[in-house]
Parts: structure tokens; C-alpha cells; sequence
């Protein structure tokens, strides 16, 4: 596994340059969503930018925006649906740009995703390019792009916003920039439950700093026999081999900054997970009764287990029983290709523990796709395959899968569309 590749990061103007090339690329895809989804709601006498902007999750995000917390449903069940189940900072930004613009709320979320998704490709792009090379990076801003649920990047949900986040506070913790890193992750605690992930992705690498730094001013005590480890670049793969050790990388960060980020990074999520605790009067575990009343949990993947194994009792279900199957072994599959490809740590624990969360949830099985959204990571092997085709051949694939991403999405917002 590598260490992490402290080269200085470019200045912003550079930067951008850079990224354009992928930034355009995403833009084209998200608008070629965008136009199949309104041409499809219009032959169905139906509104695309509603599905987008004023249904499922987009609702509970605008009456937080508009009313604060406290409304809840009671289902004729029992069950009861509370909007403190979701995370603030999404409705905190609607609320924002509603009131320094004309914008409704609903108008405000969209506008914060769509700006937040081309900040999520560009983060992306920068993970991917400082791993993986610019051409890798490119490529991994498209595969994210035309996902069979890309077109939640463009809805007034929360992914978008939190992929943002996520990306570049990995970025950050590549480069060394550790209190950047434990701000953006504390802002993504305050965005999704999924937060965690980001917060144990920089926790990961600065424990992981802190030991090699003491093995690095002690190698014999730290090795048995005096025998120091093996370069940290032996083995690895792609651009991560490279920049390991640049000949232009910064100085260590001092040790004041690293644990101050690991002190930072957990303080969004622990603090809106307490507050629910108190405003409910249930204690530090107050959010998990919250989750319970919307039938969501984390059961380590038998209920999903339950859920596929019901699908071979029939026929037609038994089809949709393999082809879950198979995308829960592809996505496990991709996973263990990122390991053997010696991923930065950072970039593992992140997406294993997206992953985890995703596939082992007890609830809304339908959803574990667009869960699985931010798990961008898991993109870097196809997308270091790709960037070794030629230009024409892997326009010609994404250009193609963008296609039939577009009218997926379509088809699914004016179907079932994403609970």
C-alpha cells in the first residue's frame, strides 16, 4: 500500500486548466441527461425539473430549509418519518441562497447541487490525477458521470454535495494539506451519516503518518533485527509510483496540524448526531431511534440478504435476483482490484466504508445504487483502463454508455424513481 504523495499541488489557475477537459466532459453528460429526462417527462405530460427538484428526499431537504426541524409523518403503521433523520448543511445552503437570492427553495437546491457536482468531478479529477495521471483522471470524472444513476448528481439531493466534500478532503490528506482535510470532513459529517467515511479515511492516514514517522526515527526498535521496510514506492502501480517520493514534496506537516485535523474531521457528524440525542431526549443514541422510525439501520447486509433470496421465487424476479447479485460481485470485485492496485489508504478505508454502509443497511434496498454514488474510488481501475485505450475508442465507449445512462435515468425518475 502506498504512502501518501505529498507533491505540492498545483496553483488553482493551473489546476483548473487542467481539469477542464474532464469538467466539459461531465458538463456535456449531465446536459445530455438533462434533455432526455425533459423530453421524456414532457411526452409523459409530465415536469422534469419537478422529479428533480420536489420529490422524495427533495422534499424533506426544502421543509427543513423552510420550516426547521420538527415535522414528522406517523405512518398508519406506526412507523414514523421525522426530518431529523436528515443532515443540515444541504437545507442550510438552500435556506442561504434563498434568502440572498430570488430563488425558491427548491430552485436553491438545485442550483447547490448542480454547482456542487461540477465541484465533485473537478475533486474527483484531482484525486484521480494525482494517483493515476491526468488522462486517468479524466476518465474517472466520466465513468462518474454516466453511472446508470448519474442523474441523481443532478437532483436536489444531498450526493452531490457530499461526493464534493469527500473528494477533496481526500485530495487534501494526498497532498498534505491536514487541516483542509478535517474541515471538509467535518462539513461532510454534517451532510450525510455516510460522513464517517471521510472521517475515517483521515484518521486512517494520520494515525498511518504518525506510526511511520516513529518506525522512520526508530527502525530498530521498530523492526525487528534492524531491518528498516522496503520503500514504500516498491510495487505500486500507475502515477501513485511516481509521486510517492517527487523530488519537490513539502516537508512533513507537523504533528499540530495532523492531530488537530483528527480532532476537526469527526466534530460534524458527532455534533448533529448529539443534538438530535437532545432534542429527542434519547441520549447520544437518540439519531439511531430516529433512523429506526424510517425502518433504516445497519443489520451487516441480512436484511439485503433477505431481500435478494425473495427475488428466485419467481420467475421474473429470479432475473432481477442475478442481476443484483451480480452488481453486489462487481462491486466487491472492483474493490479488490483497488487493494491489489495499492491504493492510497485514505482512498480504501473511504470507500470500503461507503461500501459497507451502502450494502449493509437494513432498509430501502432500492436506493443501495444511488448509496453507493460517492464511492468514487471504486472508478479508478476502470478508468486507469480506459485512459490506456486510444482517444476515438474511449470516447466511443463512454459516448455510448452516456446514452443509455441518460435514458435510464429517464425511465427510472418517471418510474419508481430513487426513494
Amino acid at each position: 500500500m502506498t504512502d501518501l504523495a505529498t507533491r505540492v499541488a498545483p496553483p488553482s489557475g493551473t489546476a483548473l486548466r487542467r481539469a477542464a477537459p474532464a469538467l466539459l466532459g461531465y458538463a456535456a453528460v449531465r446536459a445530455l441527461g438533462l434533455l432526455v429526462l425533459a423530453g421524456w417527462s414532457a411526452a409523459r405530460g409530465r415536469s422534469g425539473y419537478t422529479l428533480l427538484t420536489a420529490r422524495w428526499d427533495s422534499l424533506w431537504y426544502v421543509r427543513v430549509a423552510e420550516l426547521g426541524y420538527g415535522y414528522e409523518v406517523r405512518l398508519p403503521n406506526g412507523d414514523v418519518h421525522s426530518n431529523l433523520a436528515f443532515f443540515p448543511l444541504l437545507p442550510w445552503l438552500e435556506r442561504l441562497l434563498h434568502t440572498l437570492t430570488p430563488l425558491s427553495y427548491a430552485d436553491a437546491g438545485f442550483t447547490v447541487s448542480l454547482l456542487a457536482s461540477l465541484a465533485a468531478a473537478w475533486g474527483i479529477f484531482a484525486v484521480a490525477e494525482h494517483v493515476y495521471g491526468r488522462r486517468a483522471g479524466v476518465c474517472a470524472v466520466l465513468l462518474w458521470a454516466v453511472l446508470p444513476v448519474g442523474i441523481v448528481q443532478s437532483m436536489a439531493y444531498s450526493e452531490s454535495l457530499f461526493t464534493a466534500l469527500a473528494a477533496w478532503a481526500l485530495y487534501a490528506v494526498l497532498t498534505g494539506r491536514w487541516l483542509t482535510a478535517g474541515a471538509l470532513a467535518a462539513l461532510a459529517g454534517l451532510t450525510r451519516p455516510v460522513g464517517l467515511a471521510v472521517v475515517a479515511a483521515v484518521w486512517a492516514a494520520g494515525i498511518a503518518s504518525f506510526v511511520r514517522e516513529r518506525s522512520a526515527a526508530d527502525p530498530e526498535g521498530a523492526h525487528p533485527g534492524g531491518r528498516a521496510p522496503a520503500p514504500a514506492s516498491e510495487g505500486t502501480t500507475g502515477r501513485a509510483k511516481a509521486t510517492v517520493s517527487a523530488p519537490d514534496a513539502p516537508r512533513a506537516p507537523s504533528a499540530v496540524r495532523r492531530a488537530l485535523a483528527l480532532l476537526l474531521a469527526p466534530l460534524g457528524a458527532a455534533g448533529y448526531v448529539l443534538w438530535v440525542g437532545h432534542r429527542t431526549g434519547k441520549g447520544p443514541l437518540g439519531y439511531l431511534d430516529v433512523q429506526a422510525g424510517w425502518r433504516n439501520g445497519f443489520d451487516g447486509g441480512a436484511a439485503f440478504a433477505r431481500f435478494v433470496g425473495e427475488k428466485f421465487t419467481s420467475f421474473p424476479g429470479a432475473l432481477a435476483g442475478v442481476g443484483i447479485i451480480a452488481g453486489v460481485g462487481l462491486v466487491i470485485w472492483l474493490y479488490v482490484v483497488c487493494v491489489r492496485q495499492r491504493q492510497p489508504l485514505p482512498l480504501l478505508v473511504y470507500a470500503g466504508v461507503v461500501t459497507a454502509l451502502a450494502l449493509c443497511a437494513s432498509s430501502y434496498f432500492g436506493s443501495k445504487p444511488r448509496l453507493l454514488l460517492p464511492a468514487f474510488p471504486l472508478l479508478l481501475p476502470l478508468a486507469l483502463a480506459l485512459s490506456r485505450l486510444r482517444t476515438s475508442r474511449s470516447a466511443l465507449v463512454v459516448g455510448g454508455v452516456a446514452v443509455v445512462s441518460a435514458v435510464y435515468g429517464a425511465f427510472w425518475l418517471n418510474g419508481s424513481g430513487p426513494p
